[in-house]
């Protein structure tokens, strides 16, 4: 009976919609499994139990006990879930993500090669990522870059390239912006400067690392303001920080992919440079002629 109760419910419902309602009953390793499935569901639809396991960082056994909490009889029930919600999307338009409309030309023939597949992919993170973003999102984003008197970036292991990143496009337009990169005591010393006056800004992909979010709740306590820049929907970067822009990472590869990271990395230096391009002009020229 309580099997068919949840069947019923799923009907009314897509998976990812389903999991999004129940993620807090979850325990921690089913959260990340939850986590991959919603912000990875043209993966997750395609992927073994084994694989999806892999992707999630956990186990194959958490996999299985994540679809029977959810209501399914095993994996292969969860993943027809999945499928049917993929294959909707695609008809309506949606492709990887939350687009609408008329279903564009893909990138590549049908029998793309793995190294066209990993490009398409990277195209349609960007796409995912620009039409997930709203305008009041961006803007907010932008205005506390461009208002921050002091700029703590914080990113750990592969996340800390793209931190070095924004802080040298950052340094460009003269805004003050420092490195959080690992726990040795002068990286720790930059977080305990934190003020009302600071903005943190974190970037994160998948599970957010301890460091992440013990920025985020210090900047709470110190009143600074904070930005987390995550690939996960259900992150617990979301519950700790002010503002939030999502990313996608959606990859045919063993790595995810970046693409829709850099790009939007990017684009929110871009944004602090237009707010007041003359002030900044003559100093990006002269940066150029170097």
């Amino acid at each position: 009976m309580a099997r068919t109760a949840t069947r019923n419910a799923q009907a009314r419902k897509s998976l990812s919609e389903y999991i999004t309602e129940r993620f807090d009953d979850f325990s921690r390793s089913q959260k990340e499994v939850a986590r991959y499935i919603v912000d990875h569901l043209d993966e997750a639809a395609f992927q073994t139990a084994e694989e999806l396991a892999r992707r999630a960082s956990t186990s194959s056994s958490t996999v299985v006990r994540f679809s029977q909490a959810l209501g399914f009889e095993g994996y292969p029930e969860l993943q027809q879930a999945a499928i049917e919600e993929y294959r909707h999307k695609v008809a309506n338009g949606g492709g990887n993500g939350n687009g609408g409309g008329k279903a564009e030309t893909p990138l590549f023939s049908f029998d793309h090669s793995d190294f066209e597949a990993s490009l398409g992919s990277d195209h349609a993170n960007i796409e995912e990522t620009a039409r997930s973003l709203t305008r009041e999102q961006i803007e907010s984003s932008v205005s506390a870059l461009a208002n921050a008197r002091r700029v703590v970036i914080v990113g750990v292991e592969q996340m800390a390239f793209f931190a070095s990143y924004l802080r040298h496009l950052l340094g460009l337009l003269d805004i003050r912006a420092e490195i959080v990169a690992s726990t040795n005591q002068e990286a720790l010393s930059r977080l305990n400067r934190m003020d009302e006056d600071c903005l943190v800004v974190a970037i994160s992909a998948g599970k957010a690392h301890p460091l992440i979010l013990r920025a985020l709740k210090l900047a709470r306590h110190r009143r600074s303001r904070s930005l987390s820049i995550t690939d996960a929907s259900l992150s617990d970067v979301a519950e700790h920080s002010e503002l939030v822009l999502y990313y996608s990472s959606n990859s045919p590869s063993y790595i995810r992919s970046n693409a829709a990271l850099m790009s939007l990395v990017q684009a929110l230096a871009h944004g602090v440079y237009a707010k007041d391009e003359a002030a900044h002009r003559d100093r990006i020229r002269a940066f150029k002629l170097k």
